[in-house]
């Protein structure tokens, strides 16, 4: 059934939940990217540093804020539940703290909070993989 657009009424009611797991998939990625250029850089090659700090301010920050947009519309449009809201927005907070001990060279909290902030984006990601959304409703 197709609405006055042309697009599957489904498919126009879910796009929020697609952009949720698109962009949870890219920062999960994108967090492993970072760990792969932080190894080079410890293993001599200083101008890594500079590629891991750019990825930071750049892909990392807007994946996280962009994932966190998405987790709100998939609760207040879609009607689903809140708390990946405030998990989408702690990760923002865990990526900018990432970013200050980074550049405050706080290696010592800097490199766990890293496994934190890996191990709250798969989470985040594996929740939007497989929400069904409120009435069955796959994206």
């Amino acid at each position: 059934m197709a609405d006055t657009s042309g697009i599957p009424a489904q498919r126009s009611r879910t796009w929020p939940l697609t952009l949720l797991r698109t962009t949870s998939l890219l920062f999960v990625f994108d967090t492993l990217v970072q760990a792969a250029l932080a190894g080079l850089f410890i293993t001599g090659d200083v101008g890594f540093l500079d590629l891991h700090a750019a990825n930071a301010q750049l892909l990392a920050t807007t994946l996280a804020l962009v994932e966190a947009m998405a987790a709100l519309l998939v609760w207040r449009s879609m009607r689903g539940p809140a708390w990946p809201f405030g998990v989408a927005v702690g990760l923002v907070v865990l990526v900018g703290a990432q970013m200050g001990l980074g550049a405050a060279r706080m290696l010592g909290g800097h490199v766990p909070l890293a496994l934190g902030v890996f191990g709250v984006g798969v989470a985040l990601s594996c929740w939007a993989c497989t929400y069904k959304g409120r009435e069955g409703e796959c994206g």
